[in-house]
């Protein structure tokens, strides 16, 4: 994770790694990365979107010790969830959910957010970066509190279309690692009553009308999977039953929004057999897909670097929605 562009891959290693950073470990695994960077004045000069000002639809938080030397940039401890807004000079009437990863087990706001904003708001679109809920931090029904967050996001995104000035019709989202996971478990389970109605944005649809999936975690089971996520989503012994509720490529639909699918090849904590089932799924169902396997780049490029292959997505990304958007 870096300004620029070291990413998650300068400290991430793999999942066993990230497994013993956040297993109780995180002091000592710390001191092994390089120096990241503070928390972005960008973020912090953002706006703010609660999610759920009434209070979120599940209980059971519990905030978890964090070392002081814990990374900013790594946002835990989330009993509040959030949209922070990134608005474009000119808009081009349309708006981007970005999604973070961090094995769901925290939240990579700079390079999966901030990047990520910048390179689309220069784009024109509006930009909304999602801090969810982590499963695992107390919650009832850990399996749900991330989507439910997710479906949150968009319906909230709609109903500020008329203020920030764009097509309410026209709200794709992006997700990365883990939170490609939940922005696969987004497009496929946008329509999943995960919580009881609140109030009138409830009632607005939660389908993106488009999603990217950057390196996601598509897989629930080994070896294809990320033990991390998987473990932090699902617990230590899911059943059978759960593993395929969250497995979003088995949820495929003709109702399943135009994805756009983005690995490397090297990736080295998230197989990129998670994008080449999800792409299997997809082009089952007759779904319009379109995937880009980039040689080198391993996992947590972000927007990637302009002078290597995988820093070409978020051009082709920008093309492939102005054909589906309109």
């Amino acid at each position: 994770m870096k300004i620029e562009h070291i990413g998650r891959r300068g400290f991430l290693a793999g999942a066993t790694g990230l497994a013993a950073l956040s297993a109780g470990t995180a002091s000592a695994a710390a001191s092994q990365f390089p120096k990241l960077p503070p928390m972005p004045r960008a973020w912090i000069d953002a706006e703010q979107i609660p999610l759920w000002p009434n209070g979120t639809p599940a209980g059971g938080y519990t905030a978890r010790a964090v070392p002081a030397d814990w990374p900013d940039i790594m946002v835990r401890n989330i009993d509040t969830p959030m949209l922070r807004v990134f608005r474009p000079e000119k808009s081009n009437g349309r708006a981007l959910l970005s999604i973070p990863g961090g094995a769901y087990t925290f939240v990579s706001i700079l390079n999966e957010g901030v990047d990520v904003a910048r390179a689309m708001t220069a784009r024109g679109y509006t930009v909304f970066v999602l801090t969810y809920r982590l499963p695992d931090e107390g919650w009832a029904k850990r399996e749900d509190v991330p989507l439910q967050d997710a479906q949150r996001a968009i319906r909230v995104i709609r109903t500020n279309a008329g203020r920030y000035g764009f097509d309410p019709a026209k709200v794709a989202a992006v997700g990365f690692s883990a939170g490609g996971h939940l922005g696969a478990t987004l497009a496929t389970g946008f329509a999943e009553a995960v919580h009881a109605p609140r109030d009138a944005t409830d009632a607005l649809d939660a389908r993106p009308a488009a999603t990217a999936l950057i390196y996601p975690v598509i897989s629930a089971t080994a070896p294809v999977t990320h033990g991390e996520s998987a473990m932090r989503l699902l617990g230590n012994a899911p059943t059978t039953e759960l593993i395929a509720k969250r497995s979003p490529a088995q949820h495929v639909t003709a109702q399943t929004p135009p994805v756009f699918l983005v690995h490397a090849l090297d990736d080295r904590a998230v197989p990129a057999e998670n994008s080449m089932i999800m792409l299997r799924a997809l082009q089952a169902a007759n779904r319009p897909v379109e995937l880009h396997l980039f040689e080198a780049g391993n996992h947590g490029f972000g927007v990637g670097r302009p002078d290597t292959p995988a820093g070409h997505w978020p051009a082709l990304f920008a093309a492939w929605l102005d054909r589906h958007l309109g």
